[in-house]
């Protein structure tokens, strides 16, 4: 057939043809300059694919706004455009239109979960499929499936992000208020009634409750079991010393004092005792297990702390590392909660707490604990890294004792899985060091759980200020007891050493101390950080040399192996962070090797307190670069305090660093911002630190 024939009839009269229409696209605003283009965020396989497929369903989709049927209508107070969403009208809900949630960038996490765990999570529960388109300021949160299934995930989209985060837009039933159109397939009127039958919370009178506040707390407590406190009995020869002889006691025992911090009437100290057969010849269990051990006589901070606990006062003991803290309050511990009225079958929970700054001493806790067994009391080590469900059984089992850092315990507090009202005996140990980690909120909040009217002991081996607030708030008219200052000390059994080093020079020098390590010799290396302490390790270990290293980032299962390696003397060397200044107590460590200066002289302190302890003698070398100069008047009052040599490069150390100080605030500029000029504000805006060293 010709063209022809094509555009005429059969008698030559030409065909009319309707004109073609033009299809003409839609036009977008173009994205503002430096935006990030929108890209697509794919968790798992069901979320790959084209992902200029999915815009286009989504374009189509927000084209015909549907939602049950009905009509949608934009909201253009949304700060985002808004798109489709709700279930397709008609019978068919497994063909429904899919969900769209917008949601702020830093929220999508919430949804997808760590490895996309979450996500998946969201999947499995509602049924639905879950797609993120990604973009610029918002994330879009495409929910697929049937409309029940639609509203499962939804539902729980918006408890992951706490609601205020995720806005859906209007179904069209015109219901929209204050920018939040109402994307539910429910009709309205049915939102309304529900609405309307829920109670309303009546606003809380804080003012009222402030002013109530004695009322409440003894509406709480009323119903309490009564607590006993006071088990002491003197002995003839403890109280026939004199107050001169008690006096040189005290002197000759590392210069002993004993202060009465209560407000009002201060009380009588009791005189100390100097052997355990005073203090506990009215216990035999007790006495059992001291001479199953071997000891011989108690420790200088022992002997005047035990008479104040048995006596039912509340104590802060502030004593070197390695000095017999723990025992300080455990034997009298065991002793309080057996003599209780209420007999042990019958309380709710455990008797005794004890909260420890780390995993590594509470463990250590429990096992001075298990060793001084009395009366068949049940100890538990509760701890972050440990398994929960099996810390969880055993505290829900029934414990006596409860050795626990303040994470994990306020987990348990918290979600009701431990009762904390029978606690009876209080003890915070290492207290300083708790307060350092930022654990002070979680220990108020287990505190609130415990009866105010408890036995309360506080350990630390240093008296800052922190200790000093956390002691008056939770202690009740305490005594103190001291073991030679309240000023920073080194325990005087170490030898110090101090060695001026660059800081690519100091594996040279670790390297060069191993090899003259003698056979019976046991060094703990301190490094500053964890990548610090893996690094040397494996540098030790490619020269052949057993090691052992410790720090946050390992397993709990690797660091209780690498630390019954270096109590075994599998190993000889451990290299650790700070984690393993405090408490660890492993006697036979004769030298510690600070690599790195720590941030501080209190953790330099306890860093060499781990070794010397027991009445041994113990080394420390310590290396020192022109960085840790901030620090060097404070180390030389250490070491004099220790009767130690001090270095005549640290004192010129410590004088340039006076001086460079000095200077800086002579010439520093007193202008805006508090310094003035260019160095002055910003330091300032950056929080004032001097960067530069």
């Amino acid at each position: 057939m010709s063209d022809w024939e094509d555009e005429n009839d059969a008698g030559g009269v030409e065909i009319s043809k309707p004109l073609p229409v033009e299809t003409v696209k839609s036009w977008r605003p173009p994205s503002p300059r430096g935006a990030r283009s929108r890209e697509t965020t794919s968790v798992g396989a069901k979320f790959g694919g084209d992902g200029e497929q999915w815009r286009n369903w989504r374009d189509r989709d927000s084209e015909s706004n549907i939602c049950d049927g009905a009509t949608g209508k934009n909201n253009s107070h949304s700060r985002s455009r808004t798109v489709t969403t709700g279930c397709r009208g008609g019978g068919d809900r497994s063909g429904s239109s899919p969900t769209t949630l917008n949601v702020e960038n830093s929220l999508v996490g919430r949804i997808i979960g760590r490895g996309g765990a979450k996500i998946r999570e969201l999947e499995e529960s509602s049924g639905a499929s879950i797609k993120i388109n990604r973009g610029a300021h918002e994330a879009e949160v495409l929910v697929f499936g049937s409309c029940d299934a639609q509203l499962k995930a939804k539902d729980m989209i918006e408890d992951l992000v706490h609601g205020n985060s995720v806005r859906g837009p209007g179904c069209g039933n015109g219901n929209s208020k204050a920018g939040y159109q109402n994307d539910s397939c429910w009709p309205a009127s049915a939102v309304r009634a529900v609405a309307a039958a829920a109670p309303t919370a009546a606003p809380i009178d804080w003012t009222a409750l402030r002013e109530n506040r004695d009322k409440y707390e003894a509406m709480k407590w009323q119903d309490l079991p009564p607590l006993r406190k006071d088990f002491y009995i003197e002995a003839k020869s403890v109280a026939a010393r004199s107050a001169e002889e008690v006096k040189i006691w005290r002197k000759e025992n590392n210069n002993i004092f004993v202060d009465d911090l209560k407000d009002e009437e201060k009380r009588i100290i009791p005189n100390p005792v100097c052997t355990f057969e005073e203090a506990f010849a009215h216990y035999p269990g007790i006495m059992e297990n001291i001479v199953r051990v071997g000891f011989k006589k108690p420790t200088p901070i022992q002997s005047q702390a035990w008479p104040i606990v048995l006596k039912g006062t509340d104590l802060i003991g502030i004593a070197q590392t390695g000095t017999g803290k723990t025992l300080t309050y455990l034997l009298p511990g065991f002793i309080h909660m057996d003599e209780q009225p209420v007999p042990r079958d019958k309380r709710d929970g455990p008797g005794m707490l004890v909260l420890t700054p780390t995993r590594e001493l509470a463990l250590q806790i429990e096992t001075e604990c298990n060793k001084y067994s009395y009366k068949g009391f049940k100890s538990i080590c509760i701890y972050g890294g440990g398994d929960r469900k099996a810390q969880i059984k055993v505290v829900t089992g029934g414990v006596d004792i409860v050795i626990a850092t303040p994470g994990r315990l306020n987990d348990l507090q918290m979600n009701e899985l431990i009762n904390l009202r029978s606690i009876t005996y209080l003890v915070l140990d290492e207290a300083d060091r708790m307060l350092d980690m930022g654990f002070e909120p979680q220990i108020m909040k287990i505190i609130l759980d415990i009866r105010p009217d408890r036995q309360t002991v506080m350990t630390s081996a240093t008296w800052p200020t922190g200790v000093r607030r956390l002691a008056k708030s939770y202690l009740k008219d305490p005594m103190m007891v001291y073991v030679g200052t309240l000023d920073l000390a080194a325990v005087n059994t170490v030898q110090q050493t101090v060695l001026f080093v660059q800081e690519e020079e100091k594996k040279a020098y670790v390297f060069d101390f191993v090899d003259r390590m003698e056979p019976q010799d046991k060094v703990l290396i301190f490094v500053g950080k964890k990548i610090k302490a893996d690094d040397l390790s494996s540098d030790l270990c490619l020269q052949g040399v057993a090691v052992q290293s410790l720090h946050g980032d390992r397993e709990q299962c690797d660091r209780e192996e690498a630390l019954q390696d270096f109590r075994d003397g599998r190993v000889r060397i451990l290299v650790a962070t700070d984690l393993a200044s405090r408490g660890l107590d492993v006697h036979d460590i004769t030298h510690v090797f600070n690599y790195d200066f720590p941030r501080n002289v209190e953790e330099y302190v306890h860093r060499i307190g781990r070794t010397g302890r027991a009445g041994r003698s113990g080394e420390s070398i310590t290396l020192v670069t022109r960085e840790d100069w901030k620090v060097a008047s404070e180390l030389i009052t250490i070491l004099e305090r220790s009767g130690q040599d001090v270095p005549e490069e640290l004192i010129l150390m410590a004088e340039r660093y006076e001086k460079h100080q000095r200077e800086k605030a002579m010439f520093a500029p007193r202008g805006r911002g508090g310094g003035g000029g260019r160095g002055g504000w910003r330091g300032s805006f950056r929080g004032g630190s001097d960067r530069r060293f």
